[in-house]
């Protein structure tokens, strides 16, 4: 679900570790273009760099090529930036620092490739991305011991090969600590009384979640991670239902990619500018279908991280739950896929 101004109670901002630069709106992005910043890797994670490079030698030639080439893509105005990505055949939307974000990548891959030095470059260390957005119970002024729960689940998975989407699930929960929906949250999320009523309790939906993954074969024969739009699907709503619900808090889902560092770090804009509306404009795309419907939520999402491998961003997991709370995972930790699902354990 995203995030704004009108139901920040609905799912809070959750500040987020890192410096951030101040911008005067959604679609003032502003990138860095030192040739130190654009010659190392990005924290989400870019073309693998020579082996030399990777430890903090930068002496090759090449990349002296690399920053030659990003002084040349910073001078361009928008219709040359344009004219340049048709020409190489890349995609042509977004704003002008994405464009110059795109060309800068496309470059610096063909620098490297051309290099003696390089070796293959790294693309996805995942074969599969699953998209999670939940929506939840709530308010329109939430108390601050308000106990939100999940009421829809959905999930949609990613070809990080193919780069499409290629399946999708989606299940309405019903509440039982709540089990009434307020009329503001039956009009934010479009989900009326009677879906829920008619639905499983989230034990039986998270069954059925757990199922279509091991059909997948997920974290089996794939590698595989979860994304959100935010640390709060998974350290608030996910944590806060398997207490509610009595079942142990999964495994699999104690790491993930929260796409909005993802973003903030690929592209270089201020974290508080990564909405799903936001991210989505930048990128010169429009919102497709409902918003704060879980299962479009997710697509839109999908959409972005689609797009953002498309630029050369290795989407990789960058926060973790510990302690019922989010953390950041550091760029210099193992990579490494999610776990095999486990059907839910109880806690008794």
């Amino acid at each position: 679900m995203e995030k704004n101004d009108q139901d920040a109670l609905h799912k809070p901002e959750n500040p987020e570790a890192g410096s951030e630069q101040e911008d005067s709106g959604c679609c003032d992005v502003s990138l860095r273009c030192e040739a130190e910043s654009e010659q190392k890797d990005d924290t989400c994670g870019e073309v693998s760099p020579p082996s030399n490079a990777a430890h903090g030698d930068f002496s090759d030639p090449v990349y002296k090529e690399i920053a030659l080439a990003n002084g040349a893509i910073n001078r361009m105005n928008r219709n040359e930036l344009r004219a340049k990505c048709i020409e190489l055949k890349l995609d042509t939307k977004g704003v002008n620092d994405v464009l110059k974000k795109r060309l800068k990548n496309y470059y610096k891959k063909q620098k490297l490739k051309q290099s003696a030095a390089a070796g293959e470059p790294s693309d996805a260390y995942y074969d599969y991305i699953c998209v999670v957005d939940f929506e939840a119970t709530c308010e329109e002024s939430n108390p601050s011991d308000f106990c939100h729960e999940i009421i829809e689940f959905p999930m949609v998975l990613i070809d990080t090969h193919t780069l499409e989407i290629v399946d999708c699930f989606q299940a309405y929960v019903k509440p039982e600590l709540n089990p009434q929906l307020s009329d503001f949250c039956i009009e934010l999320t479009g989900i009326a009384q009677e879906m829920v009523d008619e639905a499983d309790t989230f034990p039986c939906v998270f069954r059925r979640v757990v199922a279509w993954l091991q059909e997948k074969e997920l974290g089996t024969k794939y590698k595989y991670a979860l994304l959100t739009d935010g640390s709060w699907d998974m350290s608030k709503f996910l944590y806060t239902q398997c207490r509610l619900s009595r079942i142990r808090y999964p495994q699999f889902a104690r790491k993930w990619i929260n796409i909005r560092k993802s973003y903030a770090n690929y592209y270089k804009v201020a974290r508080n500018k990564t909405k799903l509306s936001c991210m989505l404009e930048n990128l010169g795309m429009k919102y497709e279908g409902r918003p704060h419907c879980g299962l479009d939520d997710s697509r839109n999402i999908a959409r972005i991280a689609i797009h953002m491998l498309k630029d050369g961003c290795q989407l990789r997991v960058n926060e973790c739950l510990h302690g019922g709370e989010p953390q950041s995972v550091p760029i210099s930790a193992p990579l490494e896929g999610a776990p095999p699902p486990q059907r839910p354990k109880s806690r008794d």
